[in-house]
């Protein structure tokens, strides 16, 4: 019987240029965009410094550019922008992974361009989009076969899931056939990991770019002989026993419904238009609304009603978030935010944001539970609805739908797209190189050489640091 490693190399391998249609080279050059957005807002953070800091990493030499660091190995930079993409959890989503589609992508696919395909030919945009499409199908196909139990389980798929998708997408990019690819993935089995019980700390984007490496690495290692059990993932000791457990896994719907349509056109990467976990995103929406409709004093209000799906609550349930990072993960601050500036912004999670007074007072009296028309344990949904009463007995509230997040369902505005790519690339790039590589990216499918990606942020970023 053919394993599942080859029939999902074979599935990589069978992804042709010709076949994909206009929709998923768009939704694709999003994702790269978003992605690339939010690596840049992330190099400069401290989880993402304090890695390429360490001894030996980022010091061999190498053709591939680090985000707001140095050419490196296509290892180390992976790692480095790896851990960058992810650090703010600006990132987008999808259901069907379970977690964050583009960031397992990205880095390995933009590391592998500024090498080549290693056999002395550059990659192109469309090589780009391509592996970019191959990567994302690959991880939410097997998404589909192991979640939701995978997610609730406790494993974090953007890297548990995400692995597979940078061994496809590197696997393309870096010439393998299909027993090569095959083999990647079996490899790839044995350095899949990352556990929810880590979230909101830095540990979470190192999961990303710790899984982004390996999965590279899969690849390199296979490429050049390296051996694997193809067998890794249906073995009775291997991935989906050991990860999900027996009856808690069904592959063959997944594998079988390849591109049917395209996951990258249908949910689709769905974009974050505030930087902090996805799962809150519901609430902030509501009280943005009743913001919007009513004049509420802060100091007025009583108490503040959340209700969300239970998949909603489990890492987002948290009064008393004692860092930036864990307020991204408390529906109770990031209520709060909303209420109190009408804006949930990058700044409101650095610098001690987290202990505004007003903040604080309103996390006080803010309760959390399951909304009853949500509370079906399978309810994917990110809606949630917030009431607000005030002292004087008279009580507000907004129900906002699912249908939060910013992809093919929902998409942004070409000046909220912008708006949000020149708001994180501000961080590690002159104002005046932003809209050039933005319309870059926006063409990529013309592009000759991606290499010219990190040649203009290398740039740009040497022109910012030296301002």
């Amino acid at each position: 019987m053919t394993t599942i490693a080859r029939r999902l190399a074979e599935k990589i391998h069978d992804t042709r240029w010709e076949d994909l249609p206009a929709e998923a080279v768009h939704w694709a050059k999003v994702g790269i965009l978003d992605t690339i957005a939010c690596t840049l807002a992330g190099a400069p953070e401290p989880c993402t410094r304090i890695a390429l800091k360490l001894p030996g990493v980022a010091a061999a030499p190498g053709p591939a550019l680090a985000y707001g660091g140095p050419r490196t190995s296509i290892l180390d930079a992976a790692l480095i922008n790896g851990i960058a993409s992810h650090a703010l959890d600006f990132d987008d989503v999808n259901n069907h992974i379970g977690g964050h589609p583009s960031v397992p992508l990205v880095p390995a696919i933009f590391a592998i361009a500024d090498l080549g395909d290693g056999r002395g030919r550059g990659v192109s945009g469309r090589d780009v989009i391509l592996a970019y499409i191959a990567g994302f199908e690959a991880e939410t196909r097997i998404g589909r076969g192991v979640n939701h139990f995978h997610y609730e389980k406790g494993w974090h798929p953007t890297a548990t899931l995400g692995i597979f998708g940078t061994t496809a997408a590197s696997a393309r990019l870096l010439g393998l056939d299909v027993d090569r690819t095959a083999t990647a993935l079996a490899i790839a089995v044995s350095l899949a990991s990352g556990v929810k019980a880590n979230f909101g700390t830095m540990t979470k984007p190192l999961h990303v770019g710790h899984s982004v490496r390996n999965g590279v690495f899969a690849c390199l290692l296979a490429r050049d002989g390296f051996t694997a059990n193809d067998a890794a993932f249906e073995h009775h000791q291997g991935f989906l026993q050991v990860f999900n457990g027996k009856g808690n896994h069904d592959m063959e719907k997944g594998i079988a419904e390849w591109a049917k349509p395209w996951d990258v056109t249908q949910p689709g990467p769905n974009l974050k238009q505030y930087p902090c976990c996805g799962s809150t995103h519901g609430a902030i929406n509501a009280m943005l609304e009743l913001r919007r409709r009513h004049k509420i004093d802060p100091k007025a209000i009583e108490v503040i009603q959340v209700l969300t799906t239970p998949r909603r609550l489990p890492h987002t349930n948290n009064p008393d978030p004692k860092s930036g990072l864990e307020a991204k993960f408390s529906v109770h601050y990031c209520a709060a935010r909303a209420l109190l500036d009408g804006a949930v912004r990058l700044t409101h999670f650095e610098a001690g944001a987290e202990n505004d007074k007003q903040a604080r007072a309103l996390m006080a009296v803010t309760t959390t539970g399951i909304h009853p028309d949500m509370s079906d344990p399978a309810h994917d949904g990110y809606g949630a609805e917030v009431t607000v009463r005030l002292k004087d007995g008279s009580a507000f509230s907004h129900l906002a739908d699912g249908d939060v997040l910013r992809g093919p369902a929902n998409p942004m505005t070409a000046a909220e797209l912008y708006e949000k790519f020149s708001d994180c690339a501000s961080r590690a790039m002159a104002s005046a190189d932003i809209l050039p590589l933005y319309e870059r990216l926006m063409t990529l499918d013309v592009v000759g050489d991606a290499k010219c990606v990190s040649d203009m942020i290398e740039g740009a970023a040497a022109v910012c640091a030296a301002e």
